[in-house]
Formats: structure tokens, sequence, C-alpha cells
């Protein structure tokens, strides 16, 4: 047998199946590129409309995209199990109406921070819940990676921390519950049903969005710090597009990283998804010119760091 020992697949502890280590990061560099862009071009969709309108919208269009190709691709998105489908989907999308939830009232950095806290709770999940065997070298490799994550959010933190800030946790406890379900609860479901599953979930919010806020309006500001309150508006031509390239690139950026977590464990995959903030940060420098300070590209070093050593480390007791 030849190549590292990423490149052979080692058993997960409860599911049997092979951890695919290697593949799976691949998968979420993929899928980290991806969408690094279209999270890039809220800021243009939230200047214009509001984000149940946004989800709605999106989850329609992906809808259409999914249904069109399907049997030309002969895509079974029907679930096996609609309860684990239903679950999985719900975690998932109410840890993302949390983040974007959040945006209203507290910093981009400390709700991204809470939601990065995400491959701790898988650690912690996958140990105690699923008895998943956690080695030495793995924990570490998250403690670094999360220092890495406070570091490279620290420079842009100005307001201090309080309960409010509990918020964006619980949005990365909802995300690491939907991971651990991806491949505990998910087994034998296809990336593609489980894809469909997340917009769905994130449509119906959408849609329940758009009808309170018809009901009950609320107060509006204007630009993008309207995006959370903003009911129905009419979509224009800008809207469409950018909301037409989060669906597609979305989708298949979710089917990679729901791929992701069904080649090998989530307490493994998880590390990989730090890589999301270099790649943002570096779209951001091209596309908008933004740049970073030297506490910040420390953190990325380290986040890049912790996710090389679960690579390099595949093994079952790692």
């Amino acid at each position: 047998m030849s190549g590292t020992a990423a490149d052979q697949p080692t058993m997960g502890a409860r599911t049997g199946l092979p951890n695919r280590t290697l593949a799976a990061a691949f998968a979420v560099l993929g899928y980290a590129t991806l969408i690094g862009y279209t999270d890039n071009y809220v800021r243009v969709v939230a200047v214009e409309a509001g984000l149940w309108q946004f989800h709605l919208i999106r989850t329609l269009m992906a809808a259409a995209v999914f249904f069109a190709v399907a049997p030309v691709l002969g895509l079974d998105l029907r679930p096996k199990s609609w309860r684990a489908v239903a679950g999985r989907s719900a975690l998932h999308g109410g840890a993302m109406l949390i983040y974007f939830g959040c945006l209203a009232f507290l910093p981009v950095a400390q709700v991204a921070a809470g939601l990065f806290t995400a491959p701790i709770f898988v650690l912690l999940i996958a140990r105690f819940v699923y008895g998943h065997a956690l080695g030495p070298a793995r924990i570490l490799a998250a403690a670094v990676g999360f220092l890495g994550v406070i570091l490279a959010l620290m420079p842009g933190t100005e307001a201090p921390l309080g309960w409010a800030s509990v918020l964006p946790i619980a949005a990365g406890a909802l995300y690491a519950l939907g991971n651990i379900a991806t491949r505990e609860w998910c087994v034998g479901e296809s990336a593609a049903t489980l894809t469909l599953g997340f917009f769905v979930a994130l449509g119906a919010a959408g849609l329940l969005g758009v009808l309170a806020l018809a009901v009950v309006p609320l107060p509006v500001a204007a630009g993008a710090d309207g995006f959370i309150a903003r009911g129905w508006v009419w979509p224009t031509g800008t809207f469409l597009y950018w909301t037409a390239v989060q669906a597609v690139g979305s989708m298949v950026a979710v089917g990679l990283v729901v791929r992701a977590y069904q080649l090998a464990e989530a307490s493994r995959v998880a590390i990989f998804e730090y890589v999301i903030l270099p790649i943002a940060a570096l779209w951001g420098w091209f596309l908008w010119g933004e740049t970073l300070g030297w506490v910040a590209l420390v953190g990325m070093a380290l986040i890049v760091a912790a996710g090389s050593a679960i690579v390099w480390r595949g093994q079952p007791d790692a």
C-alpha cells in the first residue's frame, strides 16, 4: 500500500464506515472556496432586500435547479428517512438563521467567533454522546484552530462580550449537532438529498419570516442595516442575479461539505472548516481590497496548521 496515512481509509468508531480523511479535506476546500466567494456578495443583496426574502428566493432557485438536473444526473432526491433528513436540516437551518439574525445587533467578528465554536462542540458530542475515540492530537488541533479563530477575528471586535454572545455560540452548537447528524443519522442518504433538505429548511423559515413581517411590519433602517427587519420588496435585477449566484454556488458548496461529512467522522472534518476564514479573507482582498493585520494573519496560519495536522495524523486514535 502506498501514500500517507491520510490516504488510507480508517474505520469510524460507531458507523463502521471508512474514514477517507484526505478526500474529505479536499471536499471542504472546494466548499470553502465557493462559499467564501458567494458570501462576499451578501452585502450587495442586503442593501436592497431582506434576509427572509433572500432565503425564500434562494431556496426556490436552488430547488428549481435540483429538480431540473436530477433526471439528467440520475439523482434520487427522496430521503430514505424523512425524519432523519428533516432533523438534520432543521439543525443546520437553525444555526444559519441564528448566525444571520445576530448580525443585526452584534459585530460580525463576535458572531463568527461564536459559530466557529462548532468544532469544539463536535469533539465533545462525538466523544461523550457517540463514544468516538479522540486522541490528544485531534484535541490539540481543535484547541490550536480555535485559538487561531480568536486571533483572526480579534482585530474586528469592538463590543464587549455579554449575554448576547451566547446566541452565536448556540448557532455553533446547532451547527455541530447538524454535522454529527450527517454521519450518525443520515447513513445512506445522498449528498443531493441532504443539500436540498438544508435549502428547504431555510426556505420555509424565509417564507414564515416574510409572512410575519407582512402581518407585523417592523421599522426598517436604510441599506444593509435593515437586512433583518426588511420584509418583501420588489426584487431588482441586481438582487435576482446575486441571489441566483448564491443559490447555485451554495448548492454546490453545501453538497461538497455534506459529502465531506459522509467521507469521514465529523470530529475529523470539522477542523478543516476553519480554512473558510483565510479563503474568505483572500476573496475579500481580491474583490474589495480589504486587508488584514499581522495578528489576523498569525491566527489564520494557526487555523491552516490545525487542519494540516489532522490530515497527516489520519489514524483512528489520532
